[in-house]
């Protein structure tokens, strides 16, 4: 038997403000990021996936861009962490937390695991993580890597209005005719992609994603189309490491158009969270522990920084 306690929610934001220094009251993931307001207009078929009523009716949006990890001053220029959307959809009787990321699968199938990675990271008396902890860790789970090397294929974002983000769950979607089916979701920008070559990031100030998004927010340039990935028989839904084969090339139907129409003050989104498990009727629960774990730890989170 293992002595190695088993990991839980708590343990897991203590680990990941460590990775990050240990940031006084700052979100313990995704730390940076800009508040934002919006609309969502339901597309004709999204009924056809879902009766949640966040999808197939119009409403306004609360939402906010982030970027990835636990450092709230990490630079807009750093290409090893997320850029990460969250977003507010329906009313409060019908009320949905969406949170995507710009990579379409997590860095651990299991809590422990997750645990684990983040402890082969924590800095030593130097300031630096141990690199023959870290390469062991990495050879005796080489899954961890699939978010990493995801990230390290891809060109810079050069906007968070020009990020496709991803759910990296498996999300049962009941729809109008009480059929159900496993979806994910991607959030895809309507203008495509905005990338940065390694020459262009390095002209670019350590903080420049904001102005950037504002000013595209002032020429009426912030749309995304939330798209439902649909499943296939067989497809992975409870290893979130994993993507569902043939993915990028698979059916998807447009649930609707988010289109961000200004700044809210950082308070109206750090007042409270954006929570996992809202959820409106319609929209189930994925059946992944990570998934789990994250409905406990954005509350844990939260209350630390306050």
């Amino acid at each position: 038997m293992s002595d190695v306690p088993a990991a839980t929610p708590a343990s897991i934001v203590e680990a990941l403000k460590a990775v990050a220094g240990n940031p006084p009251k700052v979100r313990a993931s995704f730390a940076k990021g800009w508040c934002v307001r919006g609309t969502y207009t339901p597309s004709d078929r999204a009924g056809k996936v879902t009766r949640s009523q966040s999808f197939t009716r119009p409403s306004r949006v609360l939402a906010r861009f982030s970027v990835g990890g636990g450092n709230p001053d990490v630079a807009d220029t750093n290409n090893l962490v997320l850029r990460g959307f969250s977003f507010k959809l329906g009313d409060d009787d019908h009320r949905s937390d969406i949170l995507v990321e710009s990579a379409p699968v997590h860095f651990a199938r299991t809590l422990d695991q997750m645990l684990a990675f983040l402890e082969a990271r924590m800095p030593g008396h130097d300031g630096k993580p141990d690199m023959a902890k870290l390469k062991a860790f990495s050879a005796a789970n080489p899954e961890t890597l699939n978010q990493a090397n995801y990230i390290a294929a891809r060109l810079l974002p050069g906007s968070l209005a020009g990020t496709t983000y991803w759910g990296v769950h498996s999300f049962p979607a009941t729809n109008a005719e009480n059929e159900t089916r496993f979806i994910k979701f991607k959030v895809a920008p309507a203008r495509g992609e905005i990338t940065l070559s390694a020459d262009e990031a390095r002209t670019k100030p350590a903080d420049f994603l904001r102005d950037e998004l504002g000013s595209r927010i002032a020429t009426g340039h912030v749309r995304f189309n939330v798209m439902a990935l649909l499943d296939r028989p067989g497809d992975p839904t409870m290893d979130v490491t994993m993507r569902w084969p043939d993915e990028d090339d698979r059916e998807e139907v447009r649930l609707g158009t988010i289109v961000i129409t200004g700044f809210e003050p950082d308070s109206a989104c750090d007042a409270s969270i954006f929570n996992p498990a809202n959820l409106a009727d319609g929209i189930g629960y994925p059946p992944d522990e990570i998934f789990a774990a994250r409905c406990a730890a954005y509350t844990i989170s939260l209350a630390k920084r306050r």
